[in-house]
């Protein structure tokens, strides 16, 4: 009986101790702007954005890949059944070709988990309309 309730308590200090990781985990807005200054020669995002050398990444989480109307995708990203979340998107910023084979997108990536963190928290404010939600 004492053991399970050590266990008990023992179970519930270690969910307290890993709250904080998992909310610093999250990512800054704010720094993950700066991060997407290494995006912006190529993708927009925000109120108005247009599709360039690659498609305008408005509401991305939850999108299916290869699905921007109006933008020419690789046959990679328009058969890759993929359909972005948080997950798929930090291992495809890694390393783009490795996630899509065939993708056109020649970024070769972002290696600083910091700097994913972030711009996934950027990235996250933008519903599909551009609007901050």
């Amino acid at each position: 009986m004492i053991f399970r309730r050590c266990a008990a308590w023992l179970g519930a200090g270690a969910i307290l101790v890993l709250l904080p990781v998992a909310a610093l985990a999250d990512g800054e807005p704010a720094l993950g702007e700066k991060v997407f200054l290494k995006c912006k020669s190529c993708h927009q995002i925000g109120e108005g954005a247009k599709n360039a050398v690659g498609p305008e990444l408005n509401g991305l989480f939850g999108r299916k890949t290869g699905s921007v109307p109006g933008y020419n995708y690789s046959a990679a990203n328009k058969n890759s059944g993929i359909v972005w979340d948080e997950t798929i998107f930090r291992e495809y910023i890694q390393n783009p070709k490795g996630k899509i084979p065939g993708t056109k997108m020649t970024f070769p990536g972002l290696k600083n988990p910091k700097d994913i963190d972030n711009i996934v928290a950027y990235l996250k404010q933008f519903g599909p309309d551009g609007k901050k939600m």
